[in-house]
């Protein structure tokens, strides 16, 4: 299972954290790029400067190690890692420029966060996934992270939440008729009690790929997807392409609650019978579809008993917008200097 806590102590009304998976979070991992110095050679030089802050090459490099280390054992070729490896070290110098001029405004407003803060937001994590300590440790050791490591990670996000919630939260209003508009629009993935069985056809897309790798993977994926479309058998394109486990089962995945799956996947199975198939569907772990096994169906629930869970969604995602573009207009206006 990846791992991620979107931890946001966006106001009251998120007193809930969102516990997701890790890509988000696995994302600002990365490699090297460069050899490695030689102990007379060693000279920590900036990569960038926020405002009155630098970030030094030996950050970038700590930062980026652990995901370097997966895209080298994955053994695409030296020119495809070169890329890979080049495109993670932009990107994760824009994420670090972002975390510092977020650090820099929490710093100027004064926020802070208690360890009860913590302890409770990693306590809800926990119950919210069914995990025990033990089983909590296992998961975040597999993906590289001890326990310290990952409560600065929930303590960055309540700070962030904080900010997010200084910033905006005045500016944010969700109506009634806001939530009845979801509600109606979204009556068959609202079912979470609702079972649904499962087969999958997957191509993997590797961490940090560009959208050209992205791009190929997807076509090579429709075109599969074409050829169920032509008549052929699911379960035999699946063992014969399916990079999933259970590819040699026929592409069986199991049975899930719909409430359960991802945004993307949700959205995709709605609504389908026994025995058909989604479009292709980008996720984390690919380009992959979809086929409904069988389905168990139940009642829509009453609006009143979802009500609170879709204002809290609505919310939730007018704050992602408004943080965005406050954090546009803060760069605009900050002294950012990338030295390459």
């Amino acid at each position: 299972m990846n791992l991620f806590a979107a931890v946001r102590t966006v106001s009251d009304r998120l007193s809930k954290p969102a516990f997701l998976m890790l890509p988000i979070l696995l994302a600002a991992l990365g490699g090297s790029l460069l050899p490695p110095l030689h102990a007379a050679e060693v000279v920590d030089r900036i990569v960038a400067e926020v405002n009155s802050q630098i970030i030094p090459l030996s950050e970038l490099e700590r930062t980026m190690a652990p995901f370097a280390e997966k895209i080298k054992a994955m053994c695409y070729g030296a020119e495809v890692e070169a890329q890979m490896l080049f495109k993670m070290r932009e990107d994760l110098i824009k994420k670090l420029i972002d975390q510092r001029l977020t650090d820099q405004e929490v710093q100027r407003l004064k926020l802070k966060v208690s360890d009860k803060e913590i302890d409770n937001a990693m306590e809800r994590i926990k119950a919210d996934n069914g995990f025990t300590e033990e089983t909590f440790r296992e998961v975040l050791a597999r993906e590289g992270l001890t326990l310290e490591t990952y409560r600065d990670r929930v303590r960055d996000q309540i700070l962030r939440g904080k900010l997010v919630n200084y910033e905006v939260k005045s500016k944010i209003v969700i109506t009634r008729d806001d939530v009845r508009e979801y509600y109606e629009k979204n009556r068959g993935a609202l079912s979470g009690d609702r079972k649904i069985n499962l087969s999958v056809i997957l191509l993997k897309v590797p961490p940090g790929a560009s959208q050209t790798q992205r791009d190929a993977v997807r076509s090579r994926l429709e075109t599969i997807h074409g050829r169920l479309k032509a008549g052929e058998n699911f379960a035999t394109l699946a063992r014969e392409f399916s990079e999933a486990p259970g590819a040699q089962e026929g592409g069986t995945l199991g049975s899930f609650k719909l409430g359960a799956l991802s945004p993307e996947v949700k959205q995709a199975v709605a609504g389908l019978k026994a025995g058909e198939f989604t479009p292709v569907v980008d996720t984390d772990a690919g380009a992959q579809f979809f086929r409904v096994v069988e389905t168990e169906q139940v009642a829509d629930p009453p609006l009143e008993s979802v009500y609170s869970d879709i204002e809290e969604k609505l919310f939730r995602e007018i704050v992602d917008r408004k943080f965005d573009a406050w954090l546009e207009g803060l760069r605009s206006r900050s002294y950012i200097k990338i030295i390459r």
